[in-house]
């Protein structure tokens, strides 16, 4: 009962109410206008008309392009208001200024060191192109693997973070989509306070719409009172705003500029099963050190300095690496950001060019599959070239609409070759994709339309990395534990299930 009245009351319920009566309330008034004034409803057409023009010309995804067209000529006043609040991907233009400000000011403590581009050219040009694309698309460096570490579930994460959260002597930085108080965090949180206590910096950045349901009001002042310096990305406003769908979905955590991680996991006990919400909770993580380490370093101290309006310098958080590294390592890595403010999908691209280059096979984790047409022709087409394309989704969703739109994709890929396998313990909810024992990206990024074109998102891509054949090895256990979907499964869905999804389909940017 103390569950229900917190849900029910919590500031997502309100804001989302509030959200919800200020749409309806705006739609309503439209449409009372425009019944008593049929100029107003002739005006919204003409809009409506202009709008799907426009949308024609802009070069966005066919598949969203299409979906926008259908509901604004279907539905002029609903359709064209939630295009203005929905289908745009921008924060306000001062906000968009302010980053391009700050990641212009360090752009140039991420180069390229062009040896090591070069070492990559000589031994294999298909492996240059995508790691060129990296250096010149999302702005970080092509490095020299040190060591590589990949953890196929978070209670492995959250042990081996523990240890090297404890060794800490300068700083630590954290940044992720969701915290909540409990077992994970405020095991955590010990161990930050008692850092800060001997002088290492401690700096946390969390996503506010992330967390709005996790920590209580003000939370950032006990944590602050620790001597761990807060940021909260993008504040919930309940207002109808375009603002808000731009969220920071990254998860990193750097720590005196010699180790990093990401991965899916947030700090939050379901991530460490420590609760069950949907059965197993299945998880990834890579830790790397090295070279590495200062893509993330960067990456943080971007964010950091945009939200809270700074313009500190990275030197003081560079350390030196060991060349003894670049000597005697075969893998290469490319810890990477995508924003969605560049106009340029870095996520999307990664994934694409690792199926489109694949030889033999590409096994692939992801907890949503909700994919435009560039994506399925892609997979497909690696299909009936002979590629072993194996796509793992959840047994147990996390969310039921969202599971059903994942699912309506299965019948295309399957007839088209691809193998589907649902996770049946419970909820995946890694991001991964490995190919032909050489590449392998472990990140943050979700096959669905939120990740690839509306969140900040980062991930590590790797070439020969040693992490590469621990994805691989946790990809053919986890089959194992799997329900492979047939195309019967398919065929046999009740004509309701197939009409929800086909709704949905056209809603799926909105999702």
């Amino acid at each position: 009962m103390k569950r229900v009245t917190h849900g029910i009351f919590s500031k997502l319920a309100i804001g989302a109410c509030a959200i919800i009566l200020q749409f309806v309330w705006l739609i309503m008034i439209m449409y009372a206008a425009s019944e008593r004034f049929s100029e107003i409803n002739f005006v919204f057409h003409i809009i409506s008309v202009i709008l799907a023009l426009y949308l024609v010309d802009r070069d966005i995804k066919p598949y969203n392009k299409l979906s926008w067209i259908f509901i604004i000529l279907w539905m002029p006043i609903i359709g064209v208001t939630c295009y203005f609040l929905l289908g745009r991907s921008e924060l306000t233009r001062g906000n968009r200024r302010r980053l391009s400000e700050v990641i212009r000011h360090t752009e140039k403590y991420v180069t390229q060191d062009p040896d090591i581009a070069e070492q990559l050219k000589t031994d294999n040009y298909e492996a240059y192109k995508q790691s060129r694309y990296l250096t010149d698309y999302a702005g970080y460096p092509l490095c020299h693997e040190e060591d590589t570490e990949y953890f196929s579930c978070g209670e492995k994460v959250f042990a081996r973070l523990l240890e090297d959260l404890k060794s800490a002597e300068n700083f630590i930085f954290l940044e992720f989509f969701i915290i909540e108080p409990g077992y994970m965090f405020d095991t955590i949180v010990d161990i930050l306070e008692q850092k800060a206590a001997e002088g290492v910096k401690i700096r946390l950045i969390y996503d506010d719409v992330g967390c709005i349901n996790t920590l209580p009001s003000k939370y950032y002042r006990r944590l602050q009172k620790k001597g761990i310096r807060c940021a909260s990305f993008n504040p919930f406003r309940p207002f109808l705003s375009v603002v808000m769908n731009n969220r920071d979905h990254r998860k990193v955590v750097v720590i005196d500029g010699k180790i990093a991680y990401t991965g899916g996991f947030n700090l939050a006990d379901e991530y460490i099963n420590r609760v069950k919400r949907f059965g197993y909770w299945k998880d990834a993580g890579i830790r790397i050190t090295g070279e590495g380490v200062w893509n993330f370093t960067v990456m943080f101290m971007q964010m950091w300095n945009y939200i809270v309006r700074g313009d500190e310098p990275c030197d003081p958080y560079r350390v030196s690496y060991d060349n003894k590294q670049k000597k005697d390592s075969t893998g290469m890595i490319q810890p990477y950001a995508d924003s969605p403010l560049d106009h340029e999908n870095v996520g999307e691209t990664v994934y694409l060019n690792i199926i489109n280059r694949a030889r033999k096979y590409v096994y692939i984790f992801t907890p949503y599959l909700i994919i435009d047409s560039e994506m399925s022709t892609a997979l497909i087409n690696a299909a009936k070239s002979g590629v072993d394309v194996r796509i793992v989704t959840p047994g147990i969703p996390d969310k039921k609409l969202v599971y059903l739109l994942t699912q309506s994709y299965y019948e295309q890929l399957i007839r088209g070759g691809v193998r589907i396998f649902q996770y049946t313990p419970g909820f995946i909810h890694s991001k991964c994709f490995v190919s032909d024992d050489e590449y392998a990206v472990v990140g943050t990024v979700n096959l669905d339309y939120r990740s690839l074109y509306l969140h900040f998102e980062c991930g590590v891509w790797m070439y020969r990395a040693k992490a590469v054949a621990g994805v691989k090895e946790d990809a053919l256990r986890t089959f194992d534990e799997c329900q492979e979907i047939s195309l019967e499964f398919c065929t046999q869905r009740n004509f309701i299930v197939r009409l929800i999804q086909s709704v949905l389909l056209l809603f799926a940017p909105l999702l």
